[in-house]
């Protein structure tokens, strides 16, 4: 805020992944689009965590869903994900859907509750 008015600000998020069990967030603000974006690249790249996949049924093949039901929570923002069976999908937002992808998630049912318009905690879990 300025005394000629506020000043602009865009904030970035970026999700990396290998789609075969890695996933990184990255968030950045900046004054110009493309320096927040870059910056969140390389917090993206350097936040890089490993994420636990399995089976629903018979163990054949490689893992493709989480291994158990889990909550996630960030303000207001609760995410339900649920095993699913092979061929299912992801059975999410927009917003998770790309983040499970990039996780190498194939089958995933998700519920979610809460203030889900608030873009940095609904991706932060």
């Amino acid at each position: 805020q300025t005394r000629a008015g506020q000043r602009t600000r865009f904030k970035a998020f970026v999700v990396v992944g290998d789609s075969n069990g890695h996933v990184g967030l990255g968030v950045k603000c900046a004054k110009e689009v493309a320096t927040a974006i870059r910056g969140a690249i390389i917090l993206a790249k350097l936040s890089i965590v490993p994420v636990r996949r399995g089976y629903w049924g018979n163990k054949i093949g490689q893992p493709h869903t989480v291994p158990c039901k889990v909550t996630g929570k960030c303000g207001s923002v609760t995410v339900r994900m649920v095993p699913a069976p092979r061929g299912s999908g992801i059975v999410a937002a927009r917003v998770p859907k790309k983040v499970l992808q990039f996780a190498g998630i194939d089958d995933v049912f998700t519920s979610s509750r809460g203030s889900t318009k608030t873009l940095g905690n609904f991706v932060k879990i």
